[in-house]
């Protein structure tokens, strides 16, 4: 059975709306064979990384920036998941995405630099963007819901048998 993993911080009633909806829509009954494991950032690890298939993100925007949840997950999963480093110390080109993955950021204001913060890290991992980037700014609304549920939708699609 296929492994989605979906890691996420929802510290808000809006980003807890918004990771409702993507796991819903993951585990729609129409998608099967695929297992949807759920995991806050702070408490997913480079096991569930190793263990899964694809990949559901979903982040706040802080301060032009992921999460620092999100990115406590990335910087203590990144080498053991595969992650590359330039020679600087940066995240290096990863060798080609074959796990899919997909992105939520919501913020009040702007989203831009959350959504580069993540790519820019993902970019060094054997993962490939695989749906578009779901960038949502202030109330959440009936429309982000849908479109929050699609994500996850798709996501598990992507990895039905």
């Amino acid at each position: 059975m296929a492994r989605l993993l979906i890691v996420h911080h929802s510290p808000t009633p809006n980003l807890q709306r918004i990771l409702d909806a993507v796991v819903d829509g993951a585990s729609d009954p129409a998608i099967e064979g695929v297992e949807v494991v759920v995991r806050p950032a702070l408490e997913a690890g480079a096991d569930d990384v190793l263990g899964a298939d694809g990949y559901l993100l979903g982040t706040s925007a802080n301060f032009g920036y992921m999460s620092g949840a999100l990115k406590h997950f990335f910087d203590t999963i990144f080498l053991e998941a595969g992650g590359s480093l330039a020679e600087d110390g940066s995240a290096g080109k990863g060798a080609g995405g074959k796990k899919p993955y997909g992105l939520w950021v919501h913020g009040r204001y702007d989203t831009t630099g959350a959504v580069r913060s993540v790519q820019s890290i993902v970019q060094a991992l054997s993962w490939t963007q695989s749906a578009d980037v779901l960038e949502i700014l202030g109330d959440v609304g009936d429309a982000e819901l849908v479109s929050a549920r699609e994500l996850g939708g798709t996501l598990a699609a992507l990895l039905m048998d």
